[in-house]
């Protein structure tokens, strides 16, 4: 199987004048889990229904699962998925809900206590969903979109509204679910649980990919930080003009010079601290998270 979960090339969604999706063009490799991020009104949920057949693009051309999204009838029976958070029968039990939806699909109703456990629900089946805590929900929706047992799961927000137990509970989920072999793209605005999860990323910027590959590739084009505190903060002033001398950025912030540096400088700047009589108290390299690449990319405000 050498043909990617997801692949899209130009595809663009406009509405009159306005592009919500500007030729997207990325790919998703099957068995991965891969994170689909970008600001609020950045196309991310427009894409998805495109991927789903549930809009109709302007242009441009994708497949699901080596499947021309023209002829979604060929994909989407191996594809499950959750947006906008599951909707179930309120005074049905977790259960019972499944069971309707797997009569109405046309799945085996014997999968249903199955992907109960599966979701952490097996002992739960029999409660009525209005009792569920919203964790318990999400996860439900999760085990209805497992129902046809696919090839590729595709979920938008599945931590939305979770404390952080809940979101325990989920990033879990899609992690077993990856090694089991199912490919799962999830868009979320919690980046630095996509951070402990995701291999791959697409990042969209008003409705344009502005980065699609290994999130590793990704962290490592930014710069590091190394922090520099020294024993008496009156050389926090020379710190900064070696720095500079030496063409790193800096600033001061909080007792610390915070040079913008990988770490491989950091023993030539010990030394270069040690030679103007400067003591070093601590000298920490600091990788860049995922959250603060997205900021930097997107030009969003924390």
């Amino acid at each position: 199987m050498d043909f990617p979960a997801i692949s899209v090339s130009d595809l663009t969604k406009n509405y009159g004048n306005r592009s919500a999706v500007s030729h997207a063009t990325f790919e998703v490799p099957m068995g991965t889990v891969c994170g689909f991020v970008g600001p609020n009104g950045s196309g991310k949920t427009t894409t998805i229904r495109m991927i789903l057949s549930l809009i109709s693009p302007s242009s441009g051309t994708g497949t699901v699962l080596g499947h021309s999204i023209n002829h979604p009838e060929k994909y989407l029976p191996a594809v499950g998925a959750m947006i906008e958070g599951p909707a179930f029968y309120p005074a049905l039990s977790g259960r019972e809900n499944l069971n309707v939806l797997a009569t109405l699909g046309g799945f085996p109703i014997s999968r249903v206590q199955g992907l109960l456990e599966q979701v952490g629900l097996g002992e739960r089946g029999g409660s009525k969903f209005k009792t569920y805590s919203l964790g318990m929900k999400q996860r439900l929706g999760i085990a209805a979109a497992l129902l046809p047992n696919p090839k590729l799961l595709i979920l938008d927000e599945p931590t939305n509204g979770l404390d952080p137990s809940g979101i325990q509970e989920v990033r879990e989920l899609i992690i077993a679910l990856a090694k089991s072999g199912t490919t799962v793209f999830v868009s979320s605005h919690l980046l630095s649980e996509l951070e402990m999860i995701a291999e791959y990323i697409v990042m969209l910027r008003l409705g344009k990919v502005i980065f699609a590959g290994k999130t590793a590739a990704l962290l490592s084009r930014q710069a590091g930080i190394l922090v520099a505190r020294p024993e008496y903060s009156v050389d926090l002033g020379k710190i900064a003009e070696i720095a500079k001398i030496h063409g790193h950025e800096v600033t001061i912030e909080n007792g610390e010079a915070r040079i913008i540096s990988g770490s491989e400088w950091s023993a030539q700047l010990n030394r270069l601290a040690f030679e103007a009589g400067i003591t070093l108290a601590s000298l920490t390299a600091v990788s860049p998270t995922l959250e603060e690449t997205f900021f930097e990319m997107t030009g969003d405000s924390q």
